[in-house]
């Protein structure tokens, strides 16, 4: 699980951050080059749960800042989000934002 990667081969939000503020690249490419290099660095050993991996870390920072823009009403950020007032509580509370 998520648990099984090390600090060295972390796949960051900052380090997506940083990639996109640098390069002013749309986020898809930033992205994009970040699981790259983290692809590049398992020299070939075995990951799992990628993609659980990859959500946890865009939604989490993803759910702060629309929580934040929305000055914490859940109605109007689950509508930005597009996802119902229930599953935007569902997330909240997994990542201890609820």
């Amino acid at each position: 699980m998520l648990e099984q990667r090390s600090n060295a081969d972390a796949l960051t939000v900052s380090t997506l951050n940083a990639q996109a503020q640098v390069t002013n690249k749309p986020l898809r490419d930033s992205v994009k080059q970040a699981l790259k290099n983290y692809l590049a660095q398992l020299n070939g050993q075995d990951v799992n749960d990628l993609y659980e991996l990859v959500l946890a870390e865009v939604e989490h920072p993803m759910l702060d800042m629309v929580m934040q823009y929305t000055r914490g009403n859940q109605t109007r950020a689950a509508t930005m989000l597009g996802i119902n007032r229930g599953t935007l509580r569902k997330k909240l509370k997994k990542y201890g934002m609820g």
